[in-house]
C-alpha cells in the first residue's frame, strides 16, 4: 500500500537486536543511533501462512539480526502474516519519536468522548466497546470473525459511509484493508486508527486519518519476558507500555 511505502520511507536507519514473536505480540529491538527501542505489532495468522505445510512462514527464522531495521521494517509487505508482523513491529521500533506531539490519552477516552451521541463505528472487536454503546447514538462493531452483534468485515461498505466517527484497528495496515476502509468513509467523518500495531506516523494523517492512538514500549526487558510467555495485551502493558495519542495538526 502506498501509505506503507510512505512510512518505510520516514525510518532511520538501526541495528536488529533482538526478535520474539509470541502467540499474540510481536516485538522487535532496535539500536537506533544508540538508543534501544522496541516496536510491537500483533501477531499475525493468515490463510496464506504455511504451518500446515512445511513450507516457511519466516524465511531467515534464526537469523534476523542479520537483518538491517529497514530490511526488516521491509517485511511489512510479504505475503506471509508473519512476516508482516515483524515488518511492523521493526516499522514501530524504528519511528522517530514524536514526544511533541503525544498526548497521554488513551484510544477508549479518545473513542468515548469524541463518540458519545454520534454514530460509531469500530474496525475491530476491542474489549471497551460496551462502554462505548453505552453513549453512542449508534454503533456498529466489525469484524472479521465476527461474534455477538459483531457484523462481519463485508458490511464495511453499507456500514461506514454512515458513521461519523470510525475506528480502526491499526491491523488493517497490516492486512491491507486500511486504503479500501478510508475510501468508504464519509467526508467530515472523524477517523482514528488506534491499538498496539498502530505505527505513530504523521504520514497518515496525509490519509484522512484525524487521530492516531499507539503504543510506547518503555521496559524493553519486561515486555519481551511477557511478549515470550505468551501474554495477551492487557498483561504486556501492565509490563511497561505506555498508550499515548496524537492529533492531525
Amino acid at each position: 500500500m502506498p501509505v506503507l511505502d510512505e512510512i518505510l520511507a520516514t525510518l532511520p536507519e538501526g541495528t536488529v537486536k533482538e526478535v520474539r514473536v509470541g502467540a499474540f505480540w510481536t516485538a522487535v529491538v532496535v539500536d537506533r543511533q544508540g538508543q534501544r527501542r522496541c516496536g510491537l505489532a500483533a501477531t499475525l495468522l493468515g490463510e496464506n501462512d504455511h504451518h500446515h505445510t512445511g513450507a516457511d512462514d519466516v524465511a531467515d527464522a534464526g537469523h534476523l539480526a542479520r537483518y538491517t531495521g529497514r530490511q526488516l521494517a521491509a517485511l511489512v509487505h510479504s505475503s506471509s502474516s508473519l512476516e508482516v508482523s515483524l515488518g511492523m513491529a521493526a516499522i514501530n521500533a524504528l519511528l522517530p519519536a514524536q514526544t511533541e506531539h503525544y498526548v497521554e490519552m488513551n484510544a477508549e477516552e479518545v473513542i468515548l468522548a469524541q463518540g458519545a451521541g454520534r454514530r460509531v463505528a469500530v474496525v475491530g472487536h476491542f474489549p471497551f466497546l460496551p462502554r462505548c454503546r453505552a453513549v453512542a447514538s449508534k454503533l456498529w462493531v466489525l469484524e472479521k470473525r465476527p461474534h455477538g452483534d459483531d457484523l462481519p468485515a463485508e458490511a464495511a461498505p453499507d456500514v461506514l459511509p454512515q458513521a461519523d466517527v470510525v475506528a480502526m484497528s491499526g491491523t488493517t495496515i497490516m492486512n491491507r484493508t486500511f486504503d479500501g476502509l478510508m475510501a468508504l468513509c464519509q467526508p467530515g467523518a472523524l477517523v482514528l486508527v488506534l491499538g498496539p500495531s498502530t505505527p505513530l506516523s504523521p504520514v497518515l494523517f496525509d490519509y484522512g486519518v484525524n487521530i492516531i492512538s499507539g503504543s510506547i514500549v518503555e521496559d524493553v526487558d519486561a515486555v519481551l519476558r511477557a511478549v515470550s510467555e505468551g501474554a495477551n495485551f492487557r498483561q504486556v502493558r501492565r509490563h511497561g507500555v505506555r498508550l499515548v495519542t496524537m492529533h492531525k495538526p
